[in-house]
Order: structure tokens, then sequence, then C-alpha cells
């Protein structure tokens, strides 16, 4: 009786251990690394991706703040698994395409982009629907008592008032190819190379609000833009392509875990334009923690 009771006992313990292993090593199979930009939109979406896959049983690590050029070339050299990238982005910066009729149709860019880079195992999975474009910002009290509505204005009062305006912009969007030199070209301006005032993309907003710059650009989807009172310029002309973002994963890291597929697509269906303007603002303008604001999110719609 004793001999068959210790049996079953040590029986027992090496079954549990058995199953803790294989539950360890399931768990590091299963691991997987995010990578994301330098700005506020995109914490949060690595956050929002991260604590999804969590919830699926996921060892998920996170490598962000960098800018543009690096988060893709992390993922090209398989130093990430994904990030999230806008199709305009994609379209413009890295194709270096310039065809309005696509770049101005979110269904347009997002299936060249997607097929573009499927070419190099490099997948789009579904879209989120919000689009996060650039934007020329100014003060509302300002754009009313100017009379500016459209960025056609705007170049007009630059061509004409050289001495008052100063523009606050992050020094990636100077260069590129769908960025400010080349959205004064199509505009037919030039601004005076005293008035550029570079700074860190998070101030430009800071610096339009205390009146240290007349403008700025920004993105259409921060909650700064209400919460200061300022003012997105229309884009008249169509400069700026659509930029929805999407997570674009590496063939190798999907084909191993084709679950990540329907693990983030509530994403693609619950992030509105909206919804990303108050999470933005709940942590630039309320100064709450980015994981914080992005798991509340994800409890309030019922996604953890």
């Amino acid at each position: 009786m004793m001999n068959n009771f210790y049996r079953t006992a040590i029986t027992a313990i090496l079954v549990i251990g058995m199953l803790a292993m294989a539950a360890t090593l399931n768990a590091r199979e299963k691991a997987i690394t995010i990578g994301g930009k330098n700005f506020t939109e995109q914490y949060l979406l690595a956050e929002l991706g991260k604590l999804l896959l969590e919830n699926e049983g996921f060892d998920v690590s996170l490598r962000t703040g960098v800018g543009t050029a690096i988060a893709r070339q992390s993922l090209e050299a398989s130093q990430i698994d994904m990030y999230f990238e806008y199709t305009g982005t994609a379209y413009t910066v890295f194709y270096q395409q310039t065809d309005q009729a696509i770049m101005t149709d979110p269904a347009k860019v997002y299936d060249w982009v997607q097929a573009k880079d499927a070419e190099k195992d490099l997948i789009w999975l579904e879209p989120v629907t919000f689009n996060n474009t650039y934007t020329i910002m100014m003060r509302n009290e300002d754009a009313e008592k100017l009379n500016i509505t459209t960025i056609s204005d705007f170049g007009n009062h630059v061509e004409n008032n050289p001495k008052d305006i100063t523009f606050a912009l992050e020094a990636e969007f100077w260069e590129r190819p769908d960025g400010f030199k080349a959205l004064m070209q199509l505009y037919d301006f030039t601004m005076p190379v005293r008035a550029i005032k570079r700074m860190d993309m998070g101030l430009t907003y800071l610096a339009l609000r205390n009146n240290q710059v007349t403008s700025a650009m920004g993105f259409s989807t921060d909650g700064r833009i209400m919460a200061f009172d300022l003012v997105n310029l229309e884009d008249d002309k169509n400069f700026f392509p659509v930029y929805n973002p999407a997570p674009v994963i590496r063939r190798e890291t999907l084909e191993a875990f084709p679950e990540i597929r329907d693990i983030l697509k509530p994403l693609a269906d619950k992030l509105d334009t909206e919804t990303m303007q108050r999470l933005n603002a709940e942590v630039d303008v309320e100064h709450k923690d980015v994981t914080r604001v992005a798991e509340a999110w994800l409890r309030e719609v019922d996604l953890l």
C-alpha cells in the first residue's frame, strides 16, 4: 500500500513537472518582439498589440522609440517580428511612389503596399480605419483672424508676409518625400530658413500653444490639437497620402503563429479616429501611463 502510494505520488509529481516544463517551453516558443516608432500613437499601438498577444499566451518584448527608417530596417533584418506601419509612409518613403490616385485612396494604397511588401516576405495584416495623416496646424484664434483655412491660404500668407511666420517641425518631416519641402513645391511657396524651427515631434504642439511659433506640423489624430485649441488646415491640393496603420509582420513569424492575425484584428475593427485622439490625449495631455491607457481601453471594449 505504502509503496503504491509513493509511486503514485512520484508519478503525479513527474507529470506535473513535465506539464510545467511543456508550458514553459511553449511560452518560450511563442515569443515575439514588437517594434515601434518614437511618438505617442506608436507607443500605444505597440502596447495594445503586446497586451492582446500576452492575453493569448505570448511572451512579448517591445523595442520602441526609433525613427521610421530604423523601424523598417529592424523588421527587414529580423531584429523585430512586427510593428505598426502606415500605408502612406510605405508608399511614399519606402517605395518613393507619387501617384495621387493611389496614395489618397485607402483601399488602393493598402493593396499596393501589401503586394509589394509580400515580395519581401513582409505581410500587412488588417489595417486600422483611422487616418493619421500629417497636418499643418495653427492656433485657432490666429487662423480665424488671418482667415486661413487651407494650406493654400497658409502658403499665400507666407509669401506675402515672410517675416510674420515661424514653423515648428520634426527633422524627419523636412526631407521625407511626403514632407515639408515637397509640400512647399506643390503649394508654390517658400518658407524662409530662419523661420524653420526643428524640434522633437512632441514639442511642436507645445511650441505652438505657447506662442513660440505661429504654425507647426502635427498628426491629425493627436489629442493635443483639440486640447490646445489648435486647428488643422485643409489639405486642399491633396498633398498628404492616406496613413492607415496596420501590423506588418515577417512571413516566417506569421506562418509560425497564424493566430496572430485574428488576435490583432479587433484593433482594426474597434480603433477609430475619435478613440485614437482620446487615447493620445490621455497620455500627452493628462500624462497617464501608456500601458495603463492601453489596458483600460481594451477592458472598456471587452478585449481583455
